[in-house]
């Protein structure tokens, strides 16, 4: 009877040192987990901070092939962040005609109305397809509307800047 004894009390203390085992590893991995969302929320973030731009000169110009009326606009960097990613910055335009806004979404080729695209990217040589601080390009919006009266441009990471076209 001892033996058996012996016998259960050694399985027990297997089982609670597994148990153990198991619950420090998945609190350690738990950790690891909030911890690497914290570093990569606070990279975000910074990210944020560094990246600006501004709308520096705008205009409007009628376009004869689809009759509506497209928007020509400078933009320039002016914070400390690269902004290369265009597949994600968007342009919401407001037209009074239709009393609406619009979406519009990015285009490497000058597209169909809807759509913006990058029509002068200057003359850098370094980073052609990336707007360094201090750089401009020229953009253009192929509106759906034919009265844009404003316009924001957001990037990936939520920075935006806006106009007011007269």
């Amino acid at each position: 009877m001892a033996v058996g004894d012996l016998i259960g009390a050694a399985v027990g203390v297997i089982l609670l040192v597994i148990v153990a085992y198991l619950l420090v590893g998945s609190v350690i991995s738990t950790a690891l987990v909030v911890s690497n969302a914290q570093k990569s929320a606070t990279l975000l973030e910074e990210n944020q901070l560094k990246t600006d731009f501004t709308i520096v000169q705008t205009g409007l110009e009628q376009d004869s092939q689809y009759s509506t009326i497209d928007i020509n606009c400078t933009i320039t960097n002016t914070g400390n962040e690269v902004i290369s990613d265009f597949t994600h910055m968007d342009i919401i335009v407001y037209d009074t005609g239709t009393n609406d806004f619009q979406l519009y979404t990015y285009s490497s080729a000058l597209g169909a109305p809807g759509t913006w695209t990058i029509v002068d990217k200057g003359s850098d040589v370094i980073h052609s397809s990336e707007l360094d601080p201090g750089n401009t390009y020229r953009i253009l919006v192929r509106t759906t509307g034919t009265s844009p009266a404003w316009f924001q441009i957001t990037t990936g990471n939520g920075v935006y800047a806006s106009a007011s076209l007269s």
